[in-house]
């Protein structure tokens, strides 16, 4: 019998598969899916207070993916706490909860709000955000913001904390080390790929922003790139994500050296696109011989 379980953080998920920050809203709206197909999931990203996100259109189809420009829109902490945690508490999934801020301070004070939630297995640190108070340059572009940043946190809460890392930097060997040395728990990566799509018909940008993040199967090997530099590099477990839509490329994150992996754009192809990796997973180790994950984890370095 083939084994997909994963240990992650000392706890064991039933399968290395989490739905990505921003594919399964709060957790509330996804009550039609196999959960015995999801380790755990990722919360929307939240804030210190609401946020409103950017001018529409925000979503663009492309070639082989999606292009986003939601700015991160959310009902803030104080609501996730009060409104939507009591819904989702219950859950046999494991919840981990996305987050970020513009300041340190921003961070900071979500982090301590969020420790004090027993319903909570992790957090994850989104640093793509742009620090207004050293002009606007993001948190995740610069080793020692992020080193800084992961410390501070890590000072404030004892769950385990996640840093999702961008790939729009010049070496994510550097980005994943400063957070390994500020104190995360693991690394995920990659977050989606700055990019534009124009509109030959209306001769403007198809997103209201112009620039979006680009996700899907167009960024696979981009991300399993990132991955598979990470994990020559940190000794924290990683978890992969970036054009997952098969088992086939779950397995190539994990043979890159990843411990677990998030699903996104492919939920919204396919809401119950988990169990269909999961069953196929389990299907390619049998084959294989594959008694489980560990055996082929970091293979292809």
């Amino acid at each position: 019998m083939s084994d997909i379980k994963v240990k992650l953080f000392k706890e064991i998920l039933e399968t290395p598969l989490i739905p990505a920050s921003g594919t399964f809203g709060y957790g509330d709206e996804y009550d039609f899916i196999q959960t015995n197909a999801i380790g755990a999931f990722v919360t929307k990203g939240l804030s210190l207070k609401p946020k409103e996100g950017n001018p529409t259109p925000r979503i663009a189809e492309v070639d082989g993916g999606i292009m986003n420009s939601v700015g991160l829109q959310n009902v803030g902490i104080d609501c996730f706490i009060n409104e939507k945690l009591p819904k989702i508490k219950d859950l046999k999934m494991k919840i981990i909860v996305n987050f970020f801020g513009n300041t340190d301070e921003e961070y900071i004070n979500v982090a301590q709000l969020l420790d004090k939630q027993k319903e909570v297995f992790a957090l994850e640190m989104n640093v793509s955000c742009p620090n207004v108070k050293v002009g606007g340059l993001a948190f995740g572009q610069d080793p020692e913001l992020i080193r800084d940043l992961t410390k501070a946190v890590k000072k404030v809460t004892k769950k385990p904390l996640i840093v999702k890392l961008t790939p729009n930097v010049t070496s994510i060997q550097d980005i994943a080390r400063a957070a390994e040395e500020g104190g995360a728990d693991a690394i995920s990566l990659i977050n989606t790929v700055k990019a534009v799509k124009i509109d030959v018909h209306t001769r403007r940008p198809a997103l209201g922003t112009a620039v979006g993040g680009l996700s899907g199967r167009a960024i696979k090997p981009i991300a399993v790139r990132a991955v598979y530099e990470a994990a020559q590099t940190v000794k924290i477990p990683i978890i992969g994500m970036g054009g997952i839509y098969t088992a086939e490329d779950a397995l190539e994150f994990i043979m890159a050296g990843a411990t677990a992996l998030q699903v996104g754009s492919a939920i919204f192809y396919e809401p119950d696109i988990c169990a269909i990796i999961c069953k196929d997973l389990k299907e390619f180790m049998k084959n294989n011989g594959i008694k489980n994950l560990e055996e082929i984890r970091g293979c292809a370095l």
